[in-house]
């Protein structure tokens, strides 16, 4: 039984991680189903036999990409630092220390999705939608905890900092692809990193502690 079921879910594994690249790639309407195929090394029947459109395929890929992120993200060296600032900013350097290989192989597919398909397909935006604020979530306990250990009481809204996270990095790949390069986007999660440190710095107290230094990440 094991080895009838194998296949059948490695097939399915196959679409899924060439979707994530061939969409990134090329965007979501010029992705053809052939494409797909043809990166998968699998033939239409299978693709049809495991997703009925390619809108299905979308659907079953932004999930299957969020559950990748959270595989890295949750294992990542910074989540076992003490302070929560310093893993605010170690996620921080973390983001800017995998900008590596290609664009398709750095940039978000929930991004490259959203942007196109916001209007015309509502369900692939609500699934894009509901994974970048599930991968926003899990700043919000670091944010809130940071905020209590340095002592703000801030206008802002922890959420509404953990989503500005995700705004300039989703920004920062849209750059990256204007200009083919990754080096924009990582001088925009510098810029990054020293706001959330001014952000958490009080003037008034200049023997406030300071994060730890995480930049063996970069």
């Amino acid at each position: 039984m094991p080895t009838a079921i194998e296949p059948h879910h490695d097939s399915r594994q196959r679409i899924l991680d060439a979707a994530l690249y061939v969409i990134r790639a090329k965007g979501y309407s010029a992705a053809r189903v052939e494409d797909i195929c043809e990166a998968a090394g699998l033939t239409k029947g299978s693709f049809f036999h495991h997703f009925s459109s390619k809108e299905d395929l979308a659907l079953a890929a932004a999930e299957h990409f969020s559950a990748f992120a959270e595989s890295i993200f949750s294992n990542a060296p910074y989540r076992f630092l003490s302070d929560p600032l310093d893993r605010l900013i170690g996620y921080v350097d973390f983001r800017k220390a995998i900008l590596q290989g290609e664009l398709p192989e750095y940039t978000c597919l929930l991004g490259t999705m959203v942007q196109e398909t916001y209007e015309t397909h509502p369900a692939i935006r609500k699934a894009c939608d509901r994974c970048i604020s599930a991968h926003a979530a899990t700043l919000v306990a670091d944010i809130q905890a940071a905020v209590e250990k340095y002592g703000l009481d801030p206008e802002w809204t922890v959420e509404s900092l953990a989503y500005y996270t995700q705004a300039v990095i989703q920004g920062s790949f849209i750059l990256a692809k204007a200009q083919q390069s990754s080096l924009v986007a990582a001088d925009c999660l510098a810029h990054l990193r020293r706001n959330l440190q001014l952000l958490f710095t009080c003037p008034n107290t200049p023997d406030r502690p300071q994060p730890r230094s995480t930049s063996h990440l970069a």
